[in-house]
């Protein structure tokens, strides 16, 4: 059965990946560090992980499987993800997929080169309005091509 993953501690739309879960009857996984606000629901599971900086992406990345969808901006996350058969999508409706992870891990160690050596002083934008439609969107898109084995 489909699920969604999500790297939660962080993450802006958990309440849009629940609408979304509710929608087509799927289980959702928050996964975080520490306690997990948000409305309790029978779909959502809360799933909190040992303190480290990368425990919830490998309890993440041990538990999903093929056809599953991870919901991270995690690029290296989405990697593992995508390396066992799932799909991945940012929080900003950004897909991760085969054919760009490479390209994407890239981008993200040359921008984590260019801030730690001062190049580059800020970091991501801030997330908007349209941020948040485009994941819906984008979410509602990925779990139909799933379901219909795309």
């Amino acid at each position: 059965m489909l699920e969604i993953f999500v790297d939660a501690d962080a993450c802006p739309v958990k309440d849009e990946v629940v609408k979304v879960a509710e929608r087509h009857g799927m289980t959702v996984h928050l996964v975080g560090n520490s306690w997990i606000r948000g409305r309790d629901h029978p779909l959502v599971r809360k799933v909190v992980v040992p303190q480290g900086s990368d425990a919830a992406d490998d309890w993440i990345a041990e538990a999903i499987g093929p056809g599953d969808i991870v919901v991270t901006a995690d690029v290296p996350l989405a990697a593992r993800c995508i390396a066992r058969g799932a799909k991945a999508v940012g929080s900003t409706g950004k897909l991760f997929t085969e054919d760009s992870i490479g390209g994407q891990l890239a981008m993200r160690d040359l921008l984590t080169h260019l801030r730690e050596t001062g190049e580059i002083t800020g970091g991501p934008s801030s997330f908007a309005a349209r941020d948040r439609s485009r994941f819906l969107d984008s979410l509602e898109r990925l779990v139909q091509d799933v379901r219909r084995g795309r």
